[in-house]
């Protein structure tokens, strides 16, 4: 697998766009946790619903799940991190007062 490839504008970026896509970053990184999280309970779904599953069966497919459930867990502090310091270290400039 090749590494990705960034092309560069020829304009500048913005900081209004940086932040804007910094957000737009995380919004995407939950939805894909999201359709992670989904189709582990998809997958519980379907062992339930087979017929002659035993018990270490079971177990071993939640164990599975509880350990997706635990990484997608420790990326939401992350993005929790990447949010905050998106909203507290950024700067922005004072908005002028209107008469």
């Amino acid at each position: 697998m090749s590494m990705p490839v960034i092309a560069m504008s020829d304009h500048p970026m913005t900081m209004c766009q940086a932040v804007t896509d910094l957000v737009a970053s995380i919004a995407l990184e939950e939805t894909a946790m999201s359709h992670i999280l989904n189709a582990e309970g998809e997958k519980l779904q379907a062992v339930l619903a087979m017929e002659n599953v035993d018990i270490c069966q079971l177990l071993e497919v939640n164990d599975s799940a509880t350990n997706m459930v635990h990484a997608i867990a420790n990326l939401e502090l992350v993005l929790k991190d990447k949010l905050e310091f998106i909203a507290n270290n950024l700067y922005y400039p004072a908005q002028q007062a209107q008469a």
